[in-house]
């Protein structure tokens, strides 16, 4: 069981890094058009865009993905006592 909630948790961390890279890839040109964009777009915008639905954009600024990683952190963090409270 301890294995599982690694695995998941790790999981969780490397979704945080890709979820930052695909962020930082929408303030360069064209990023996002390339394989690796379209890659990272398969994957971050399914989690993404419910939070985008729901959290209005500021002017030109999308603060949808603070509200997705606060959720990604709260999850890992309920990932973690439970782990605690398992094992």
């Amino acid at each position: 069981m301890a294995f599982v909630f690694y695995l998941l948790q790790k999981v969780l961390y490397y979704y945080s890094w890709i979820l930052i890279i695909y962020i930082l890839m929408s303030w360069f040109p064209n990023a996002q058009n390339s394989s690796v964009g379209r890659f990272l777009s398969r994957i971050c915008e399914p989690y993404l865009e419910p939070f985008r639905r729901f959290v209005p954009a500021i002017g030109m600024i999308d603060i949808s993905p603070i509200v997705a990683f606060m959720v990604l952190n709260l999850a890992s963090s309920g990932l973690n006592r439970l782990a605690i409270w398992f094992v």
